[in-house]
């Protein structure tokens, strides 16, 4: 495996090109500033998370339009590939419904066969004012029906004014584009508060064609629409893969005394959002908010409690690129599937001061989640009708949840933390039917369906600090997930009702498991931070994990063997399963230049391995070795980056699954920012240098072609299906652009 270094040449380019523009350098770096607030750091609460910071934040809006992207730098966290705004974080090899993800305190369930609405798709990258993330033992006052880590997004909080002053008014107005997809959005918020009272509006739209890899990575096609005529694909083209989303949040807040109310209402549509790795594409996705929220402080500590409800309506079809039917331009009426959750929570928690040493953490949660999942009768099919399909007719999970935490600092330099949850999880669903007598639902039908979980979590971790520059905790933790309702309930062993189900974006079909019991991790993770004594020089940060997971919901072939090189029909099934790895990451200040500016260099390396110990077989979806190096340059008020990343390839893959290995590669982002004032200007190029290279953690192409059936062609004419052996290519060179004004 070969990389071209480019980092020492491109980083000299770029600085200094960038220094030569900036033709009053010298005057910026000798103006007088604006003040600056200075905070010192608290002791931080255990364990150690990851928090985003805002001045990455910032310039990476105008780069990415999912919420999930924002987290690509964080030590652990890997991004699943999905459509443009449906990214699935994945935490030490572990994603999707197996880690806990909080947008604004509530847990939003993605309501969709294909996952094609996880919960970081609910909140655009604009919106974010902060991000944690906990990569290694969760705490169980954090983490809940989880055995991954734990994500908490938040929205910007309300601002009131000071005392005596009048009126606060405040907005912010934003757009980007960036070339690959010819991608647009615009972003506005505004507000205004009184001491008590504050209102807040904030919306956005983002919308992007197709992407294109650097070069071609299957042959160009000529593709017939039934209603718009005929299209040439290109080779270097990602079918399905544009989109287009709208978000708009209402904020109301009143604070009195020591106590805050908050109501937050949001709604979200996205008319549309094509997806490369599935077989459908989103046709709509329309959803609601309501979240509620009240914080007390006392002088015996804090109250938290929060009642929110949420209500999705999801629709899929073939969207243009997704259009042959066995063989023809379609002469059917698509295939829709629709689906309608329902997601009602209420969390009470309260940190308790017991003493100037103990700090006790308890609470409750219950979460009621409703979902049904159904495809109409599509007209001149006989394979599809006369009936509705019920994929999951009234589906219901419904989550208790009770725990205590207790935190000790026992000396300056010696602090534990001990955790307790237990969590009861009822399960159930309706009968169902196919669309005709031919899918046979009488054996799910007549068997017992109501399930119930009683599950124990448990945290315990320790950390020792022996002066200010060093830092060591090492920890253990129990967690449980119980199967999700699409896990579970799913039933038919129809092929193309099968081929429907994928979650996981790997080009099969899947059916549920009745049968299935909760997945439990046993993790132990050890972390050592060194830095200077100001924490502002250096740092290194080094974190192994190992994870040993009992019942892990894996794959199995339906049939008594799979065959290879093709996609096939799975089934899930209960294995053990083994995953460890280590996180590095560092920083250091290379030193300020009279003229030129301050230079600071960062890297983050991560590896993490994932194997079936019943089977033998690799996980699936485990993100390769890979380096993420930055240098940084800064001058007055003019920030430039320079960025490469290496990623090894993936050869250790999943058989089962017939998972397509990647090869490796190494991107150079370029990116540069400058701040004026109240504006903000962001300009950045991403894949400089233009390279070709398949997403590890992208899943199989199947973005276009008749991609109801399953098969080994390997032609794209309308006669073909989707040929297997195609990784979702990554993106081609990107120029990139963004405003923003605050005011």
């Amino acid at each position: 495996m070969r990389y071209r270094i480019h980092l020492p040449m491109a980083a000299t380019a770029f600085v200094f090109s960038s220094a030569a523009i900036c033709s009053d350098a010298h005057a910026q770096a000798n103006q007088v500033l604006d003040d600056v607030v200075v905070k010192a750091k608290k002791i931080e609460a255990m364990p150690a998370s990851s928090d985003t910071d805002p001045t990455l934040l910032a310039p990476m809006r105008a780069a990415v339009s999912d919420t999930a992207s924002l987290l690509r730098e964080v030590p652990g966290v890997y991004i699943q590939s999905a459509g443009g705004v449906s990214g699935l974080p994945s935490i030490h090899g572990l994603g999707d419904d197996r880690l806990r993800i909080q947008v604004d305190g509530m847990d939003l369930i993605s309501a969709c066969a294909n996952h094609m609405n996880p919960p970081l798709s609910y909140i655009d990258p604009s919106h974010v004012d902060s991000a944690r993330v906990y990569a290694g033992i969760t705490p169980v006052s954090v983490g809940g029906d989880s055995i991954g880590g734990a994500i908490i997004v938040n929205s910007k909080p309300p601002s009131f004014a000071g005392s005596g002053d009048g009126l606060l008014t405040s907005g912010e107005l934003g757009s980007f584009y960036r070339s690959n997809g010819k991608a647009w959005g615009a972003n506005v918020s505004a507000g205004i508060a009184t001491e008590n009272l504050s209102v807040r509006y904030s919306g956005a739209t983002a919308e992007s064609g197709n992407y294109e890899s650097a070069r071609d990575f299957k042959p160009g096609t000529m593709a017939t629409y039934t209603t718009t005529g005929s299209h040439w694909i290109p080779g270097n083209e990602v079918a399905s893969s544009a989109y287009k989303s709208e978000n708009h949040y209402l904020g109301i807040a009143y604070r009195f005394d020591n106590h805050l109310l908050d109501l937050k209402l949001g709604y979200q549509n996205i008319p549309y959002q094509g997806f490369p790795n599935q077989h459908m594409d989103m046709t709509e996705n329309e959803s609601g908010q309501i979240n509620l929220g009240y914080t007390g402080k006392f002088g015996w500590g804090r109250l938290d409690a929060r009642l929110y409800h949420e209500e999705t309506r999801h629709k899929m079809d073939f969207a243009e690129d997704k259009l042959y039917w066995y063989g023809s331009a379609r002469n059917i009426a698509g295939m829709p599937m629709e689906t309608e959750g329902k997601n009602t929570g209420f969390t009470l928690k309260a940190e308790v001061l017991v003493s100037e040493r103990d700090l006790l953490r308890v609470g409750g949660e219950y979460q009621r989640y409703r979902l049904s999942d159904w495809w109409a009768p599509v007209a001149n099919s006989g394979m599809m009708g006369p009936n509705t399909f019920w994929n999951i007719n009234g589906g219901q999970r419904d989550r208790y949840d009770v725990f205590g935490e207790w935190e000790a600092a026992w000396t300056p330099q010696w602090m534990t933390l001990l955790g307790v949850r237990s969590s009861t999880v009822s399960m159930n669903t309706g009968e169902v039917q196919g669309y005709n007598p031919m899918y046979a639902p009488s054996a799910f039908n007549n068997a017992e369906r109501g399930r119930t979980d009683h599950n124990i979590d448990l945290s315990a971790l320790a950390r020792f600090t022996p002066d200010a520059t060093q830092t060591y905790e090492g920890g253990y933790s129990r967690k449980t997930r119980s199967p999700s309702l699409y896990e579970r309930y799913t039933w038919s062993t129809n092929g193309m009702a099968m081929t429907m189900n994928n979650w996981v974006n790997d080009g099969n079909g899947y059916v549920g498991n009745l049968d299935l019991k909760p997945e439990v991790a046993h993790t132990f993770s050890l972390g050592a931070d060194w830095h200077d004594a100001g924490e502002g020089l250096w740092g290194v940060k080094l974190t192994p994990y190992y994870s040993i997971v009992d019942n892990y919901i894996d794959a199995k072939c339906l049939a008594a063997t799979c065959a290879a090189g093709q996609y096939n029909y799975l089934t899930l099934v209960n294995q053990d399963a083994h995953l460890y790895g280590v996180d590095l990451s560092g920083f250091a200040e290379l030193g300020q230049f009279a003229g030129i500016g301050n230079f600071r260099v960062k890297g983050l390396l991560g590896y993490v391995r994932g194997k079936n110990q019943d089977s033998g077989d690799n996980l699936y979806n485990i993100m390769p070795l890979n380096l993420r190096l930055t240098l940084e340059h800064r001058l007055g008020n003019w920030t430039n980056s320079v960025e490469e990343l290496w990623v090894g390839a993936k050869d250790d893959v999943s058989r089962t699954r017939n998972e397509i290995s990647t090869g490796g590669y190494s991107l150079l982002n370029l990116r540069s920012s400058y701040v004026w004032k109240n504006l903000r200007f962001d300009v950045g190029l991403e894949n400089a240098l233009n390279e070709q290279y398949a997403l590890p953690l992208g899943g199989a192409y199947i973005g276009q072609g008749s991609t109801m059936s399953l098969g080994t062609s390997n032609t794209w004419s309308g006669t073909a299906r989707p040929p297997y052996g195609y990784a979702v290519p990554g993106m081609g060179r990107s120029l990139f652009a963004g405003i923003n004004l605050t005011f």
